[in-house]
């Protein structure tokens, strides 16, 4: 089965200094048909404003992505890890018992836009972890990086759920495939300009939900970059 999302289906929340598209159901944002696929609970799509950020709140039990598309975003946390990520960073903290955190944007004159991802976790009540890695747009470019799994794989960061990410850069001619395995789901989000995707044209913030599949073909891009979730199917 494939299922669009397009972008504009996106619940959204315009706070002033922060403007958010949600994918799945988040906080007053509430869709019963988009509430999660598999454990892949969040895909938000931020913009912060220059010198505004999010103060300190907590997390427990979750696997959160941050993945930044345009300027930089900084970090700080109950774990004493403090850092600035750009385009071509990723940053995975595992929450497990609980962790504090803040995220802001340093810079005076311009947006951050960013993308936060949760995944729920396959074990629950661990120790609490941070790990940023990054991949440039090299390894990127006209292929899917894995960039987080369970096992660290070719460099990934470690996640702690059955679950693979990738992110890939895709102009012209240049074209990937994915083969998915029985028993597996896929989502694919287009995070800026457009590709198509097993045959279907997308555009910024459109995403696909596939199941029953056996293979995600991306090509046809326009300046695109997306990011590829290979998820356990159902129970």
């Amino acid at each position: 089965m494939n299922q669009v999302r397009r972008s504009s289906e996106r619940g959204y929340a315009d706070h002033g200094w922060l403007k958010s598209f949600h994918t799945f159901s988040f906080a007053d944002y509430f869709d019963p048909e988009h509430v999660e696929f598999g454990p892949l609970r969040v895909i938000n799509e931020d913009r912060v404003r220059a010198g505004k950020g999010f103060g300190t709140h907590g997390h427990r039990d979750m696997e959160i992505i941050t993945y930044v598309l345009a300027g930089e975003l900084a970090h700080k946390d109950s774990m004493g890890n403090g850092s600035t990520i750009r385009p071509g960073d990723v940053q995975r903290m595992s929450a497990g018992t609980g962790v504090r955190h803040s995220e802001f944007n340093p810079s005076p004159s311009n947006d951050v836009h960013f993308l936060q991802i949760w995944i729920q976790p396959n074990v629950r009540g661990i120790e609490p972890s941070y790990e940023e890695k990054r991949f440039a747009a090299e390894e990127k470019r006209g292929r899917l990086r894995l960039i987080a799994s369970p096992d660290r794989a070719e460099g990934s960061v470690l996640i702690h759920q059955d679950a693979r990410v990738y992110a890939g850069l895709f102009d012209g001619a240049e074209s990937a495939t994915l083969d998915v395995k029985p028993g597996r789901r896929v989502y694919a989000h287009v995070a800026r300009g457009a590709l198509t995707a097993s045959g279907v044209a997308f555009e910024a913030g459109d995403g696909l939900k596939l199941t029953d599949t056996t293979t995600l073909k991306l090509e046809s891009g326009r300046d695109a970059e997306v990011m590829v979730f290979d998820l356990p199917g159902d129970d």
